[in-house]
Formats: structure tokens, C-alpha cells, sequence
């Protein structure tokens, strides 16, 4: 699976906007080398692909969750919940790219070489992100108390997809998500959603859905965050998908749209079921 977020302290940062500002930054420093004994100023026409790159991943995201974006329509510009489709990004950068070097011969060997160098960049840290080759990380053996009662054994379940969300109630992006877990759990009948509260008493929980009206189902009380700890997780929300054998293949770090959770179980086939 691939590394979402470097942990720095307490602090867990998403690494590819990470990976992209790297790029970047690497890319203009080798435009402006290569424009040292000439007056052409690269770092425009840089600046000018990255927000084409982004525009257009970001209306191909909407446009393929259109019916997810429908009914907030001005949720469309809140980009915090990470729906890109980053190979339009690229292309549509790439193209841009082609253009202004048609246009402007003086910068077709400086846009060159800073292309290729933030490519470089991009392709070495994200294939350094990348953990194949580490052992799989299992679902935690941990046994949490369930608001309903009872006692859930997490290492137990096994043969179909699981999601699991660590959240708190003082958590705001928590709660501004919680509906949407809610009616993705609704309507997933197929993938086990637990909902594991990190640190907080019973009373708070409990008083919580019910102020909020948010039935949801496997609500588990975690007072000791083991799960936070055993699988890396500091920063709340944070939503861990796992497969059928309990293989952790994806996390998400920060507050989840509609259709990001979509696209997420689409992107790591946790739906087996086929939909018509």
C-alpha cells in the first residue's frame, strides 16, 4: 500500500500535496539554472501548469461524482476532501506545457529540463512511499466494548471489506463527516463500517449521536486509542480500509466527502458486489 501521511511529532501531514510542493519547488530551481545567462523567467509558466494541472483533475473528480456533489453543489470547491484525478492533471499540464513552448521558443529548453526534473522528483518519492515490498499490515488484535454492548473481537473478522473511521467527538472534521459515514454505511450493506471513538467515556458518545440524530451501527469505545497507536493513526478523523482477509490496503487522513469515501472503495475494490 502506499505511505498516505509522514508523521512529524504529533503532527501527521498528507504526502502528496507534500511530494507535489517538492516537485515543484525542485522544478523552478532547475527552470531558473537553466535560464541563468538568459532574461526568460520560467517560474510563470511552471506556476501555470500546476493550477491548469489541479483545475482540471479537480472538474474530472466532480464531473465522474457529479450525483455525489449534486445535492451540496458548493462543496465542489472544497478541495480539503482530495478528490483529484491526478493523470488529467498531468496531461492537461503536459499539453499546456507543448503550447507555451510553441508559442515561446526562448523557453522550450528551460520548460524542458524543469519538466523533467520535478517528474524525477515526483516519480522517486512516490515509489519511495511505496511499501510493497514491507510486511502487510493486519487488523489490530484488540477487543473494544460496542455502544450497543457486548465486546467486539477486531482480529475476528474476516470475509468481507472493512472500514474503519478513529474519531472523537471534539474532532470538528469528525463530525462534519459523520453523515456521510452514516449514509455510506446505509448503503453498503456489503463492507463492515465500525466507528472507533479514541479516548472518550460512554456518556460523551452516546450523548453525542443523540444530539446529532446519527444512528450508526458498530460504534466502539476505544479509552486506551489502542487503535490509534497500533496502526500509526495520531491525526482524527482517520478512515482505514481493509480487505476481505483484514490486509490494511488504504488510509485516509482528514474529513471524507461522499464522493472521496466513493471513490475510495471504488479505487481499492472493496465493493464486490456488482452494481448494474
Amino acid at each position: 500500500m502506499t505511505t498516505e501521511t509522514i508523521n512529524v511529532g504529533p503532527l501527521a501531514l498528507p504526502t502528496e500535496p507534500l511530494v507535489l510542493l517538492l516537485s515543484l519547488i525542485f522544478s523552478i530551481a532547475v527552470g531558473k539554472w537553466a535560464c541563468r545567462k538568459s532574461a526568460v523567467d520560467i517560474e510563470p509558466s511552471l506556476w501555470k501548469m500546476l493550477y491548469v494541472g489541479l483545475f482540471t483533475a479537480r472538474v474530472a473528480f466532480v464531473l465522474i461524482y457529479f450525483d455525489s456533489y449534486r445535492m451540496a453543489p458548493w462543496t465542489i470547491i472544497d478541495i480539503r476532501d482530495g478528490g483529484f484525478i491526478t493523470p488529467v492533471g498531468f496531461f492537461s499540464a503536459f499539453i499546456l506545457a507543448i503550447l507555451m513552448g510553441w508559442r515561446k521558443k526562448e523557453i522550450r529548453k528551460p520548460l524542458l529540463l524543469a519538466i523533467l526534473a520535478g517528474s524525477v522528483i515526483w516519480s522517486g518519492a512516490t515509489l519511495y512511499t511505496m511499501n510493497d515490498a514491507a510486511p502487510p499490515i493486519l487488523m489490530p488484535d484488540v477487543a473494544l466494548p460496542r455502544l450497543e454492548g457486548g465486546v467486539m473481537h477486531l482480529d475476528k473478522l474476516s470475509g468481507k471489506p472493512m472500514v474503519v473511521n478513529l474519531w472523537a467527538t471534539w474532532c470538528a472534521p469528525c463530525r462534519k463527516e459523520m453523515p456521510v459515514l452514516r449514509d455510506t454505511q446505509q448503503r453498503n450493506p456489503n463492507i463492515e463500517f465500525i466507528f472507533v471513538n479514541q479516548g472518550e467515556s460512554e456518556s460523551i458518545v452516546r450523548s453525542y449521536l443523540e444530539q446529532e440524530n446519527l444512528k450508526l451501527v458498530n460504534v466502539l469505545l476505544d479509552s486506551e486509542m489502542q487503535m490509534s497507536q497500533k496502526t500509526a493513526s495520531p491525526a482524527y478523523p482517520t478512515t482505514l480500509f481493509f480487505n476481505e482477509k483484514g490486509v490494511l490496503v488504504g488510509r485516509r487522513v482528514g474529513e471524507l466527502s461522499a464522493a472521496t469515501f466513493a471513490d475510495r472503495i471504488r479505487v481499492l475494490n472493496l465493493d464486490p458486489i456488482k452494481r448494474p
